[in-house]
């Protein structure tokens, strides 16, 4: 581990990742001031809750207020080089590093866990730092989506590291996805299945990505997959075909019976899961307070990898019992006559895997506001949305999120109104509208006693949600 520099600066602090970084280093001791060109609940919340100085816009010539900074740390893709505060870091000999390599470099220990996935990533690390950290390891770790149960992220001095493995690329000058700076000793390896077509222009280019994930594990490491999953058994055989090369320990999970760990016996209601766990002659009763069938497989894969880095069982019951699950991921935002979700599923496959979990759950009319990733708006991601919205009974699509062209592929991206018009071949009932005032109008002229609207989607609507909310 690296001696800790005095003084940082973050600029575009108020992603996600970023400010769970910042604060992370803030209660570590650094000295970490950030920009962004704005600021908005809940992360501006928990910057100034936990003391961590910002403004807005970029200003160069506010950077050395504090002091003049040891290193500046740029946020996710979307730092451009040519952001005014990055130039003058440059030009003032201040070294400029991404998050990831914030992390790399300060954030990863000997025992090195990374949580990779198309899906289940957020959700299953969160909860496997959240079961560390009851069971006393204290890994230095950073998760990407807001706990509602512990802090995103922190610096330890101990032996262990956690961190959430993104495939994405790191910035928009570095393509490298950013697990592949984490030099895992331990992975776990939720799913694999073409995503973020912008990026992988091709199926085989998104599975060699997780290929190479896989080979950096060392032959004395662990990797923990989850067996039910097409994509991830592919993978594994193709880095390790049968009989041929020397590999780590495997540990599969699963609702299939030949998994190392295979849960069972599931009830799905408006209070959360309870299911079983098998492993080795041993059954466990698992009960969760989170929302969504799916949630199962994370919460095994999760209870897996705790139990082979040797926390107690019971150990690991009690925190999952007490993990209360992350923001934008089954998030409950209004309950009442109806019921307000907020979901991180920008693609189709993630919707899809929503919108039925609430369709078990939820009996009367599904709402159903739709705002797809960039991956999700390529022309190639077009056929996903065949019969995505099955659960659903209205769908609306709002104004789409202004893209950063990066590419050829992005001045052609899929516009709301033509993506109205794609699912809407599998699903009439489909809606495009362009003004925000008018969905909202729509959302509440539509919900009625016992009904469910749900926001699925990366980003945050443009304060859709608080409006609809408001309005219940």
């Amino acid at each position: 581990m690296n001696s800790s520099p005095k003084r940082i600066h973050v600029v575009g602090i108020c992603g996600v990742g970023t400010s769970a970084i910042a604060i992370a280093l803030h209660k570590s001791g650094w000295r970490v001031t950030g920009s962004d060109k704005g600021f908005y609940p809940p992360v501006s919340t928990y910057l100034s809750g936990a003391g961590v100085l910002y403004y807005a816009g970029w200003h160069p010539e506010k950077i050395e207020e504090n002091g003049k900074p040891d290193i500046i740390m740029i946020g996710g893709v979307g730092t451009s080089p040519s952001n005014p505060e990055v130039i003058y870091a440059k030009e003032n000999g201040i070294p400029v590093f991404t998050y990831t390599e914030i992390i790399r470099d300060y954030f990863i220990r000997k025992n090195s866990i990374v949580v990779a996935g198309t899906w289940g990533k957020t959700t299953t690390s969160a909860l496997l730092s959240f079961i560390m950290n009851k069971a006393g390891k204290n890994p230095s770790y950073f998760t990407g989506g807001l706990s509602l149960s512990h802090p995103t992220g922190a610096l330890t001095d101990t032996d262990w590291s956690l961190v959430e493995g993104d495939e994405y690329q790191t910035s928009i000058t570095d393509k490298k996805p950013k697990f592949a700076y984490y030099s895992p000793t331990h992975l776990l390896l939720t799913s694999v299945s073409w995503d973020h077509a912008d990026l992988y222009p091709t199926e085989e280019d998104y599975f060699i990505t997780f290929e190479e994930l896989v080979k950096k594990i060392p032959k004395d490491g662990l990797i923990v997959a989850c067996g039910d999953n097409k994509g991830v058994t592919k993978v594994l055989n193709h880095v390790y075909p049968s009989g041929k090369n020397e590999k780590p320990r495997i540990v599969s999970y699963g609702s299939n019976l030949e998994n190392d760990y295979y849960f069972h016996s599931i009830e799905h209601n408006k209070e959360g899961l309870t299911f079983s766990i098998d492993n080795d002659n041993s059954t466990y009763k698992i009960h969760s307070p989170m929302l969504g069938r799916f949630n199962t497989e994370n919460i095994t894969g999760a209870f897996a990898m705790a139990h082979k880095i040797s926390i107690p069982a019971e150990k690991i019951i009690e925190a999952i019992n007490d993990f209360k699950g992350i923001k934008r991921r089954f998030e409950k935002r209004f309950e009442g006559e109806v019921t307000v979700l907020d979901c991180h599923a920008p693609t189709a496959e993630k919707a899809s895997a929503v919108l039925e979990s609430i369709r078990e759950v939820y009996k009367n009319k599904i709402i159903a506001i739709y705002e797809p990733n960039i991956g999700g708006r390529q022309r190639a991601s077009a056929g996903t949305y065949d019969h995505a919205f099955k659960s659903a009974d209205i769908i609306i699509i709002p104004r789409l999120t202004k893209l950063k062209v990066s590419s050829e592929k992005d001045q052609t991206a899929i516009e709301g109104d033509e993506l109205a018009a794609i699912i809407g071949r599998t699903h009439p009932q489909t809606k495009y509208v362009e003004d925000d005032p008018e969905v909202i109008k729509l959302i509440i002229s539509q919900a009625k006693t016992g009904d469910v609207i749900v926001f699925l989607g990366s980003h945050g609507f443009r304060g859709m949600i608080e409006e609809v909310v408001s309005n219940l």
